[in-house]
Order: structure tokens, then sequence, then C-alpha cells
């Protein structure tokens, strides 16, 4: 259950983090209250900041420390991502907007706040997809 970089140009932004908060490496984050937090099926396109690069668990150190992670954003539009899929992407699917079931997870039966755009099926559970993200994300089709 990951968002690993395919194709575009990324960079990575090192952004504060919401204290004791368990995330896991190549999932979404989001804003919440000026701190990330794990992406949920629920986050709206425009809230969501990249992919972080960094496990954070309840047994590090820094856990309950205020500090910064790091993220990988996009720095051009349309990078691609391979991602993992609930069950059932099909080629019909390409083009489609999907929501997610959770931070590194596409919930391809599902389209309110379409959170990615398939562009290509790998196989019924992995797909390459462009994340709606951030300032771009402001133009959601489902929301």
């Amino acid at each position: 259950m990951a968002f690993v970089r395919k194709q575009g140009k990324t960079k990575i932004m090192w952004l504060p983090v919401t204290v004791s908060t368990v995330l896991t490496k190549d999932t979404l984050v989001a804003w919440s209250s000026g701190y990330l937090v794990a992406a949920t099926a629920s986050s709206n396109p425009s809230t969501i900041a990249g992919v972080v690069k960094k496990t954070i668990a309840a047994t590090d150190a820094d856990y309950a420390v205020a500090r910064e992670i790091p993220v990988e954003v996009p720095v051009e539009k349309n990078v691609v991502w391979t991602g993992d899929v609930t069950s059932g992407l099909v080629a019909a699917d390409r083009g489609l907007y999907c929501d997610l079931t959770d931070a590194g997870t596409v919930n391809r039966g599902a389209s309110t706040l379409d959170n990615v755009q398939c562009t290509k099926v790998l196989s019924t559970t992995k797909g390459e997809f462009i994340i709606n993200m951030g300032a771009e994300g402001l133009g959601v089709i489902g929301a």
C-alpha cells in the first residue's frame, strides 16, 4: 500500500507533522490545522500535501515531539505515481477519477472526491495514477 513516483519531477519538502501521529512511508499526507496527518477516504484533494518519505511509528524516540518530516511533492503537472488499488481495476478505468480507501490505497469503486486519475492499469490491484492534490486539487471534479 504505497504511492511511488513513476514519472515526472518532484522535490522533497520538510513539513510539520502532527505530534503523536503514525505514518507509513510512501503514503499520502494531508493538511489538518496546519500540520500533516495521514490522508483518508474523506481527504479533500486540495488538502493533500504529497507522499511521506519516512515511516513514523509510535515506538520512535521523537514520536511525541514537534518536528518536520520529508514529503515528496510534484513540481510539475501530471506527475505519475504507481499505486495500490483495493481491487477490480480494469482497462475501462483509464482516464477516470477515483477516491482513496486510505493513505496508501485507491478505491476504484468510488468517485466523490476524485483524489487520483488512473492513467494505466498494471493489474487488478495496481495502477498508475496522477494524484489530484494541493492547489491543483482545487479543480476537483467531484467536490
